[in-house]
């Protein structure tokens, strides 16, 4: 698998997961033999919403709730047949969502 580079983005709204996801993927990679080029963080994203609590009127006694979503990119630059198997075989948290790209 020469001149192949995987790249792996990873999402999730809690940064420990996160975090501890990034971890278990470098420490594998480099294991196996691969060169790794991260975590790199991505920007976070903050949704924020503004809810009326009163059903009627009181247009001041409101609710903001916020939902951050965490990214982290991470390049396997000299990936071996051992480092895609042990990275197929890897079981991450529920939480976390994983893309995997080949280039």
């Amino acid at each position: 698998m020469s001149n192949q580079r995987i790249r792996i983005r990873l999402k999730a709204f809690d940064h420990r997961l996160i975090d501890q996801s990034t971890m278990e993927i470098v420490d594998t990679a480099k294991r196996t033999g691969a060169q790794v080029r991260g975590p790199i963080p991505l920007p976070t994203r903050q949704e924020r919403f503004t809810v009326l609590i009163s059903p009627h009127v009181n247009k001041d006694a409101r609710d903001q709730y916020e939902i951050r979503t965490h990214k982290r990119l991470i390049d396997i630059v000299e990936p071996t047949e051992k480092t895609v198997d042990a990275l197929m075989r890897l079981d991450l948290p529920a939480g976390v969502d994983v893309q995997i790209s080949l280039g």
